[in-house]
């Protein structure tokens, strides 16, 4: 009861914030369900009171402001639904992807306090110098500092995460699962989107985020992955300084990516750097199946040599074996006008639901495909192409991927990065050599070789376990055969418990007590399991 009253206490705020904001977050078109219609009923003296003040302002700058007054969790949710086009709606996401993640920081001293009781010592004995927060967002915050190892001082970026930041996002997403659960219960047509598994997904994203250890593992992971790439590499990690609330980083100085005007003053290539950016992105997704998925231009860097810097491992994608193919084939499908195979490959992934036809679905991927091909470089966008696929999600009854919502996220991210070096980047150029690799290398004779021997290999250790595997099912034929010939025998304990079940008339007390009966004396007649 307590936690139910928190949850609609904690509603109720965020409702009339938001319409004091004269916020909608419902997209327009789709019936509102009766909650809120009964919500939007109640607030309405307050949003037409405060009408007067919200005029002139545009409508992603109210969202912004509404969604930073309610707190760190509510702009991670905003972040994060600017994701889910798909279950908000494409206008409403376009203004939530321009929700910026900054907060004011936290005290000085709060965060050497922090510091010192995640890594067991005191700031002035771990750093030889540590300077004020230069940035600050929902989750953590960075301080500039230095250390010295082995008489050598080197510049250190360190991220704190902010004070009871866990308790906060925990109230607050027991209220999401709250709402979701009602959204599921009493309006069917959302369900198909999955309401309380998008906030399961939030709220897995949220925990790593809070647990800094993950995150330089993260970058650790990369760092393996692109040890023989040119153009791009990620911060070193210094585990000694580094707990589940303190990260400790290398300090990377080099120019910020979004500075084009210094970039071009100081000689890059900005064409060159664009194909890096975009290349790198698709490499990382496709090759290595685990990209960075909040690469925007507050996050990138270009140092001296050239080399593209990432930082900020927060928020990573995954996608696996069959989400890469997925990527790879529909790019590359697309890009040769091979739209037949395009629609296959979402039914052989299982995306689309067997009742379909792949020559309709073939027809929608022209559809998606025919008008790109008649446009110039600079009107195509990869992510806006993955966009249009997944409108068709309702249409072919299709579930939502949430891994692939996820990708076409960061591609929109990573396009408009590549696009600002570049206006003239042609993104399908751009794509093709990495989509044609991975497809020689994996579906390629490359690739048949490789599963060959992987096949070979399994047949080989079937074959070494092929005796015991005879064994077990002889020892369970025979088992079986004594069961048919005597019945089945239960223990003294079995027999009290029906027997104690059946005196008290609990008829499905007994069904279950006499399933359990039976299937140990199964398990224990056949002597398979140990």
């Amino acid at each position: 009861m307590a936690t139910a009253l928190g949850n609609i206490m904690r509603l109720t705020r965020a409702g009339l914030v938001l319409a004091q904001h004269g916020v909608r977050f419902v997209p327009k078109g789709i019936p509102v369900p009766f909650p809120l219609r009964l919500a939007q009923a109640l607030t309405w003296p307050i949003r037409v009171l405060t009408a007067p003040f919200r005029i002139g302002q545009p409508k992603s700058e109210r969202i912004s402001r509404a969604i930073s007054r309610l707190g760190p969790s509510y702009i991670k949710l905003g972040q994060f639904l600017a994701t889910r086009g798909d279950v908000i709606g494409s206008e409403l996401a376009g203004d939530l992807s321009r929700l910026q993640d900054k907060m004011p920081p936290f005290a000085d001293d709060v965060a050497r306090r922090a510091i010192a009781q995640s890594l067991g010592s005191d700031v002035d004995a771990v750093y030889s110098q540590f300077g004020p927060p230069i940035a600050a967002a929902s989750i953590a915050q960075v301080h500039k500092a230095q250390v010295v190892d082995g008489g050598v001082t080197r510049d250190v970026a360190v991220k704190v995460l902010r004070p009871n930041v866990e308790k906060r996002f925990k109230n607050d997403l027991d209220s999401y699962y709250f709402v979701a659960r009602q959204v599921e219960r009493f309006h069917p047509p959302s369900r198909r989107l999955r309401p309380t598994a998008v906030v399961d997904q939030l709220q897995r994203t949220t925990e790593l985020e809070m647990d800094l250890r993950l995150e330089a593992a993260a970058i650790s992971e990369m760092a393996e992955n692109i040890a023989g790439d040119e153009g791009f590499r990620v911060p070193s990690v210094d585990w000694k300084r580094t707990s589940r609330r303190v990260l400790t980083l290398e300090w990377i100085d080099g120019f910020p990516i979004a500075d084009t005007e210094k970039l071009r003053n100081a000689g890059f290539d900005l064409k060159a750097l664009g194909l890096t950016v975009i290349r790198t992105f698709l490499r990382h997704a496709m090759r290595d199946g685990f990209f960075h998925a909040d690469m925007h231009q507050g996050n990138l860097f270009v140092e001296a040599d050239g080399q593209v810097v990432a930082v900020d491992f927060g928020i990573m994608g995954r996608l696996t074996l069959k989400e890469r193919r997925f990527l790879a084939e529909i790019l590359y499908g697309l890009i040769t006008k091979d739209y037949h195979r395009a629609a296959a490959i979402h039914f052989e992934a299982g995306y689309v639901p067997a009742h379909h036809t792949v020559e309709t679905f073939a027809q929608a991927m022209r559809a998606i495909g025919e008008p790109i091909h008649g446009r110039t470089a600079d009107e195509i966008s990869m992510a806006d192409l993955l966009g249009q696929l997944f409108a068709y999600t309702d249409v072919f009854d299709m579930e939502t991927r949430p891994e692939l919502i996820n990708l076409q996220k960061s591609m929109v991210i990573v396009e408009g990065v590549a696009r600002i070096l570049d206006p003239e980047l042609n993104i399908w150029m751009a794509a093709e050599p990495i989509a044609k690799e991975w497809i020689d290398q994996n579906l390629g004779p490359q690739g048949m070789l490789r599963d060959a021997g992987q096949g070979a290999s399994d047949l080989g250790r079937l074959l070494v376990d092929a005796p015991a595997l005879i064994n077990d099912v002889r020892r369970g034929a025979a088992a079986m055969a004594t069961i048919a010939d005597d019945g089945v025998r239960l223990d003294n304990d079995s027999l009290k418990r029906l027997a104690a079940a059946q005196s008290r008339g609990q008829l499905w007390s007994r069904v279950a007590q006499w399933l359990g009966a039976l299937s140990r004396a199964a398990l224990a007649a056949m002597k398979i399991w140990p």
